[in-house]
């Protein structure tokens, strides 16, 4: 259980900190953010295993950075598609 909750905050400050790295205003809900920020750090996780750096002594630095740089992708692109999806315009 501590697993998913501790999944949904890291999500969600990644999220934060990908929107906040992103230029300009993304027009997409807080709820989606937090989403996007989970998905976001599981593959990073999932990256970071690959290349062997997710179980580092201390704070795992890469496996975040790897979790952040992912966000950011796919903030960029939720922010770009989610107005289209939604109707809107993207102005």
């Amino acid at each position: 259980m501590w697993t998913i909750i501790t999944t949904i905050i890291a999500g969600a400050i990644i999220g934060v900190l990908a929107r906040l790295v992103m230029p300009g205003r993304q027009a997409m809900p807080w709820w989606l953010t937090v989403v996007v920020g989970v998905v976001a750090v599981l593959i990073g996780y999932f990256i970071a295993g690959l290349f062997h750096v997710a179980s580092t002594p201390g704070v795992d630095w890469i496996r975040w950075g790897i979790s952040l740089v992912v966000c950011i992708i796919l903030v960029g692109l939720t922010a770009a598609l989610y107005p289209r999806i939604r109707g809107g315009s993207t102005a």
